[in-house]
């Protein structure tokens, strides 16, 4: 496999940017917190990308010389899987300028930047969503969803979606137009100074999606790291033609039966790893992203 030599040398730091640190309180959400109240899953901390870049040398001294931020696009949850707007940084979160300081004093230490993509499913407020909730059958993006029938009704979703969510419609990834947007959308912020992209539920979409794309990438930024969710069976993923890893929540399930369970002993928990050592194809452990903390 063809790993970015960077990544073989990356130890990352993931963020998720609602909670790390609220750097400037002028851009935070109606209904904000105060900083150290319970966390749920509906409220809002104020973190954005200026509390990022203020903790960008606590990170470095931790020794993480990479960052992995889920969702800083334009949504309507503090989470932000539910994009509405793949080009916007969300007004929370700051804005392109906002954007800009951070890739910059992220190289300026020498460190990396990859961001979660989203492109198995999209929020309600994307515009083709909501131009196919306001025309119908008659909109031109019929086809980027799948409509089971007219009107559509996301309290009781009548298209496919994810999870069975009505608020998280599901991206036909088999129109080509759906595909060419997603490069350009990948291929815009890796332009923009990023160095590449963790992708999310990329076990829901077809190889030839992901094998097209890498393709587009690396002709372009061949040390862009492209690495992809998945809970089940790295391999299938690991052969070269699509990420440069996985996620590897396989090893880190080990580690917590091992090491904070109790539910393995040591010699099971030697064989499970051989064997899935043994599974992974050769050189592709330097490409897997362990969330490990």
């Amino acid at each position: 496999m063809q790993i970015p030599d960077w990544v073989k040398d990356a130890i990352f730091y993931q963020i998720f940017p609602e909670r790390f640190k609220n750097g400037d309180p002028a851009n935070d959400p109606p209904g904000t917190e105060p900083w150290g109240r319970a966390p749920t899953r509906d409220n809002f901390f104020g973190g954005d990308l200026e509390g990022i870049i203020q903790g960008l040398d606590y990170i470095a001294d931790l020794g993480c010389n990479a960052l992995y931020l889920t969702p800083i696009f334009k949504a309507a949850t503090n989470h932000k899987y539910d994009t509405y707007d793949y080009f916007q940084i969300d007004p929370h979160f700051g804005d392109d300028a906002t954007f800009d300081r951070l890739v910059a004093e992220v190289k300026r230490r020498g460190m990396r930047l990859v961001l979660d993509g989203v492109f198995n499913h999209c929020g309600v407020g994307f515009a083709p969503f909501r131009d196919l909730l306001e025309q119908g059958e008659g909109s031109p993006y019929r086809d980027w969803f799948t409509p089971y029938s007219f009107p559509l009704k996301p309290e009781l979703p009548n298209y496919a979606t994810c999870g069975g969510v009505g608020w998280l419609p599901r991206l036909n990834t088999r129109n080509p137009q759906v595909e060419a947007f997603v490069h350009e959308v990948v291929l815009h912020w890796l332009e923009r100074g990023i160095d590449g992209w963790r992708m999310d539920v990329a076990y829901e979409i077809e190889t030839p999606f992901w094998q097209r794309l890498r393709q587009a990438v690396k002709a372009r930024y061949p040390e862009a790291y492209l690495v992809a969710e998945e809970w089940r069976d790295p391999w299938p993923f690991l052969q070269g033609d699509t990420f440069d890893g996985v996620m590897h929540y396989r090893l880190r399930e080990l580690l917590f039966d091992f090491f904070l369970k109790n539910a393995l002993a040591a010699d099971s928990f030697a064989r499970a790893l051989t064997l899935l050592r043994e599974r992974l194809p050769e050189g592709s452990q330097w490409g897997m992203l362990t969330l490990f903390g």
